[in-house]
């Protein structure tokens, strides 16, 4: 099992002198996925929005898979949720629409359908907007300092590092990375992509870290800057325009998901990129002969609609706030509170 390091990662805003109980009841994390889109209502495609308290996705996937007598591989859903906390999000199932079924029998104590519609395609993995987050602190140690840090967060945001559930249960998913690296062959393809994703995720949250504690936010010669709000992202020298549309909020700095293809960044961004990854340089030329591509992911994560209740009596505070596709509400966290 190798070290995720999640509490040495580098922080913008200092690290958190406050204390705070974080996830101690499922009433204490509600997400709820946005799609983005509107289902069609027809289709060979049967879309539910579940809500599920201390299930995983991947459980309730296959009861919908054994109540609609598919195989497991045929139930899709656009992200994982976790597994602690009430979280309402979609699944898709293949039905044939000649065939209808009967969904009232299909609720448990845990796990409770919200809607029921057709749709003309299955959903996949990342097709969703973002999703929205109630969370509950409790017993903190300094209200007033963590809506300082809140009012920071809110206008500056937070590294956009991949939270610890990325990993898998005690980080196992970057042990059986390393014995992938090893020569093991992973059968499940499902368990592959998740164990590939592991290992890109611990180097890029070790990247940013990196630059951050070296350079702070501040852009270098050759960075490959990200459209904010797209994926198209174009490499350059740093200039007051450049500064000008990272002010603005334009554009954003980016870091490598190590894959096969040209990283995109040049200069003195591509010499810093190389040297943080020399630590794992096995990791990423195993990642090249996977054939896996590589990408560029935003180093700055900013929720958006931001805000916060507090209850002083009770020492509590609640935050909601919206984040994007692959954004992890842990990263929020761990800059306002220790946990």
């Amino acid at each position: 099992m190798l070290d995720v390091a999640w509490h040495q990662l580098a922080y913008l805003h200092g690290e958190p002198t406050t204390k705070a109980l974080f996830k101690q009841q499922d009433e204490d994390f509600i997400v709820e996925e946005v799609l983005g889109f509107e289902l069609t209502g027809e289709g060979e495609h049967v879309c539910l929005l579940i809500e599920k308290q201390g299930e995983n996705t991947q459980f309730v996937a296959k009861k919908i898979a054994s109540y609609a007598d598919v195989k497991p591989r045929e139930v899709s859903y656009a992200g994982l949720k976790d597994r602690h906390g009430i979280t309402r999000q979609w699944f898709s199932v293949p039905v044939p629409i000649k065939k209808e079924l009967d969904w009232t029998d299909f609720s448990t104590e845990t796990i409770r359908i919200l809607k029921v519609q057709r749709h003309n395609k299955k959903l996949r993995t990342g097709c969703l907007l973002g999703n929205r987050f109630i969370v509950t602190l409790k017993e903190v140690s300094d209200i007033e300092n963590v809506q300082s840090r809140c009012e920071q967060v809110q206008k500056q945001g937070v590294p956009n590092y991949f939270g610890l559930q990325r990993f898998g249960h005690d980080g196992n998913n970057l042990g059986l990375f390393q014995r992938m690296v090893e020569g093991e062959r992973i059968r499940d393809k499902k368990l592959k992509g998740l164990i590939i994703s592991s290992a890109r995720s611990l180097i890029f949250n070790r990247i940013v870290s990196t630059r951050l504690s070296q350079q702070g936010m501040m852009p270098m010669n050759g960075d490959a800057f990200l459209l904010s709000g797209s994926r198209s992202f174009f490499s350059s020298s740093v200039d007051e325009e450049i500064q000008s549309r990272l002010a603005s909020g334009d554009i954003q700095l980016s870091a490598p998901l190590v894959g096969k293809g040209n990283p995109s960044s040049e200069e003195d961004a591509f010499a810093f990129e190389q040297a943080s990854i020399a630590e794992w340089q096995p990791w990423a030329d195993a990642l090249v002969d996977l054939d896996v591509k590589s990408e560029r992911r935003g180093m700055l994560l900013k929720p958006e609609g931001m805000q916060w209740d507090i209850d002083e009596g009770n020492r509590s505070m609640t935050l909601r706030f919206f984040l994007p596709s692959g954004a992890y509400a842990t990263a929020v966290i761990r800059e306002l509170v220790y946990f």
